[in-house]
């Protein structure tokens, strides 16, 4: 009886620790990943939209519209 009794005690042993070993590799148990994951995920996101924001900018830039001004109004104006 009670070698049937250690089986069962080593079986839920190496379950435990199989279980430890598991929760660490996983991202909800694991504090030190979960946090560098999420550190680089921000700083990647926060790159990405400002160089979009920037590229962006530049292919849609202001245009100066051809405005036409009065001959009398230049820095050197033309009389009639």
């Amino acid at each position: 009886m009670e070698h049937n009794f250690d089986a069962e005690q080593i079986k839920e042993q190496e379950y435990q620790e199989e279980l430890k070993q598991s929760q660490k590799k996983d991202f909800k148990f694991s504090w030190v990943s979960s946090s560098r994951f999420l550190f680089y995920l921000v700083y990647a996101c926060l790159f990405l939209f400002t160089w979009g924001g920037c590229y962006r900018l530049y292919t849609k830039r202001f245009e100066k519209p051809a405005v036409h001004v009065q001959e009398s109004t230049l820095y050197t104006p033309k009389y009639k």
